[in-house]
């Protein structure tokens, strides 16, 4: 009974300092690491949030490696990179290809080297209501979106563990924290990569391996063209996001080893009433979500045409 109730008072102590400690984090600026000597693979480099992530982490000194089905936009990154004297390597991979992932994985490992920093940041989003969406492409938003982070952390995580140095950063959505009407596929594959990113954290604190960092990063709506067509109801509260600062956010959160990164935080609010349910009923988070746009959001929705393998 003496050992529980000392292992109680540690557990409280130890709840009581993690929060103090996040909580003076708000006001003390985190120190920055450095990724000189660090090899960072970002899927999806070819465009949007990738592309720019893909040109900051070569500012900084890293070896980037850019991974896109769009080989000539993937290719394109990696010359402008070159073009400054900074170090990138262009792979051609369809990630909703298990095969394919490991396939380039291997060529990355044996022409590159091992990688330190993965991002999964490559997605796709059909935009169409549940009775809508064909069979093939709900499979495809969940190899893309979901599987193909099983498939690539699968790839490059025996490597971290070895050394135990490394982070994988997985883009997810705040589309993955609450429902959206519209985007029943596109949620749910971002509901299990928040899921998939907690329970491997999870798995490498419990091996010892916590300085293998994971970061989920859950934005709105990003102008990036992927969403293009979808609306904000109150864009003077919260507005579509900037790609440029968003990708600020992501790269402070990488730098500093954030687990968990809502851009913008005011959607914090949103997940903390959605914590409330078992104390508000489930009608109010609903009549909540309906007031800020979730039935509405994706009602002129265009989007891109998803790009295919050359």
């Amino acid at each position: 009974m003496a050992y529980l109730i000392f292992e109680v008072l540690g557990f409280i102590f130890t709840l009581m300092f993690q929060i103090l400690t996040a909580f003076a984090m708000w006001f003390v600026p985190a120190r920055k690491k450095d990724v000189r000597d660090e090899i960072v693979l970002i899927t999806g480099a070819g465009s949007g949030i990738g592309r720019l992530m893909a040109f900051r982490f070569a500012s900084l000194g890293s070896t980037v490696v850019c991974v896109d089905i769009n080989k000539q936009a993937n290719e394109a990154t990696v010359n402008e990179i070159q073009s400054n004297d900074q170090k990138a390597f262009s792979f051609t991979c369809d990630c909703s290809s298990k095969d394919d992932i490991y396939k380039i994985a291997n060529e990355i490992k044996a022409n590159v080297g091992d990688v330190t920093i993965l991002i999964n940041n490559a997605g796709i989003v059909s935009g169409k209501k549940f009775l809508q969406i064909s069979d093939e492409l709900i499979e495809k938003t969940f190899a893309v979106n979901t599987l193909a982070h099983f498939w690539t952390v699968k790839a490059f995580l025996p490597s971290m563990l070895e050394r135990n140095h490394g982070q994988i950063v997985s883009i997810a959505s705040s589309a993955g924290l609450a429902g959206i009407a519209g985007l029943t596929d596109y949620c749910s594959s971002k509901f299990a990569a928040v899921g998939f990113n907690e329970s491997l954290q999870m798995e490498l604190v419990a091996m010892g391996k916590s300085a293998v960092q994971t970061t989920v990063v859950c934005p709105y709506i990003i102008n990036t063209g992927m969403f293009h067509g979808a609306k904000s109801r109150f864009p003077w509260l919260l507005p579509i996001q900037d790609p440029e600062e968003t990708v600020d956010k992501i790269m402070n959160a990488v730098l500093t080893n954030q687990s968990v990164v809502i851009i913008p935080q005011l959607l914090t609010l949103l997940l903390v009433l959605k914590r409330a349910v078992h104390i508000l009923p489930q009608e109010s988070f609903i009549t909540m979500s309906e007031f800020f746009g979730a039935s509405s959001c994706m009602d002129e929705f265009k989007g891109r045409e998803i790009k295919k393998k050359k």
